[in-house]
């Protein structure tokens, strides 16, 4: 409340038998109760001045039992007792917060943003802050353990997500094998071809007439390239039926559309999560808003002490308390909504992993039948096919799948719980 405008130069009075000290003056409200202000440093107080150094003033204030009321947290702090509204040294009207100064409810806020960091909607704690996290299966760069962040492209304008990475490296292996498939193919058209050359040339008229046991062992030489034809034929067939058609039905045409029931599992989840963290925004800023209302009815209040300020003020803190309860379910929901991405992430992302084991071991299995053939086919060339064969037995898919989460991995730090 303001008081009517007097003169702060006028002479001290006196009230109720004791004098005022210097630079103050008693002025009565419209209530008809009577109040003190200092002329230099616009101070009020309603207890008189001359007492004011008897014992220490506290400031005009009911604490809710929110914990929210004040900004505080109810895990951090236990709800304050309720205060008298008797005393109090009042800040005057024209007060306002020091610069840099922030109120509980922000510097909490600010703590948090300075233990974690929210990226695409998933909150992961910053380096150094914190227990330092173990990986969920040490020494097997495991798919689980490396795409939790996402991956940016080189220009730096777009990112794909860590689970889209172990897709893509799937729908390439996919694509790979049909590419291998096709190659088989076109060696087997080669042996057809070849088979079919050699047996015309078995009937060639050429030398036909030679006599003797020349004549024999020439005529048995073009019988041999007709018998190497039909190796060479069953060859191809056996390519065909034990190599290529493997590798071409391996995981068919319904692969792809199993990848994308992954695929939209986890991006439904994302969404999911990118709505509850939304809504804790909104919490949030709606809690400021209701603190920031309570403070400025209670600033009212340290100038005009009136029913309806008090009444003002605890609608205020009702509100800040419902608001601060309304950040805590919404805290819960996205914390529960992460919990749940964080453990389908673990699972799928586990068994991608297995099949991507399952189709190099495929591959292995089926290649390694076609240098059995070859050997079988031609032993001749034998030499040009060990080295091939050699290599293959030495296949690890444990160990290329090492080398391939190295060079593409999005992130080894899994996601945390959001603080309030």
């Amino acid at each position: 409340m303001k008081p009517a405008v007097v003169s702060c130069a006028a002479t001290s009075e006196e009230t109720d038998g004791r004098p005022l000290p210097p630079g103050w003056k008693s002025y009565t409200s419209p209530e008809g109760l009577r109040y003190y202000v200092n002329c230099s440093s616009k101070e009020t107080t309603w207890r008189h001045p001359s007492s004011s150094a008897e014992a220490p003033q506290r400031p005009l204030a009911r604490q809710s039992s929110s914990p929210y009321a004040n900004g505080s947290s109810s895990i951090a702090k236990a709800s304050q007792p309720t205060e008298t509204a008797d005393v109090s040294l009042r800040k005057p009207a024209t007060y306002k917060q020091p610069p840099g100064s922030v109120s509980p409810a922000k510097r909490q806020i600010k703590e948090v943003k300075e233990t974690k960091i929210t990226i695409n909607c998933v909150t992961f704690p910053l380096p150094g802050e914190g227990p330092e996290q173990q990986l969920l299966k040490p020494d097997e760069w495991s798919y689980c353990d490396y795409f939790w962040t996402d991956k940016k492209d080189p220009q730096g304008t777009t990112s794909l997500p860590g689970f889209e990475v172990l897709l893509q490296k799937q729908l390439k292996g996919k694509q790979m094998q049909k590419e291998m498939s096709e190659f088989i193919h076109e060696r087997i058209k080669i042996e057809e071809e070849y088979a079919k050359n050699l047996s015309k040339l078995s009937l060639s008229p050429l030398a036909a007439q030679e006599e003797g046991t020349l004549g024999e062992a020439w005529t048995q030489l073009k019988k041999s390239l007709h018998d190497e034809a039909e190796v060479h034929l069953k060859f191809s067939n056996k390519l065909h039926s034990e190599v290529e058609k493997p590798l071409l039905t391996f995981r068919g045409d319904n692969f792809k559309k199993d990848l994308k029931k992954y695929d939209h599992h986890i991006a439904d989840l994302r969404k999911q999560l990118a709505s509850r963290y939304a809504s804790v925004e909104k919490a949030r800023k709606a809690l400021a808003d209701r603190q920031k209302d309570l403070e400025v009815k209670t600033q009212q209040l340290e100038i005009k002490l009136s029913n309806k300020t008090e009444e003002d003020i605890k609608k205020a803190r009702r509100k800040s308390t419902q608001a601060g309860d309304d950040l805590m379910r919404c805290v819960d929901l996205y914390n529960q909504t992460q919990s749940k991405w964080f453990e389908e992430m673990v699972t799928t992302s586990m068994e991608l992993e297995k099949l991507e084991v399952e189709r190099i071991e495929w591959i292995q299995q089926h290649l390694r039948q076609y240098t059995t053939l070859r050997h079988e086919t031609d032993m001749f060339n034998q030499s040009t096919v060990e080295p091939v064969d050699q290599l293959l037995q030495n296949v690890d898919p444990a160990k290329d799948r090492e080398l391939w989460v190295k060079e593409n991995n999005t992130g080894e730090v899994r996601p945390v719980d959001m603080d309030i």
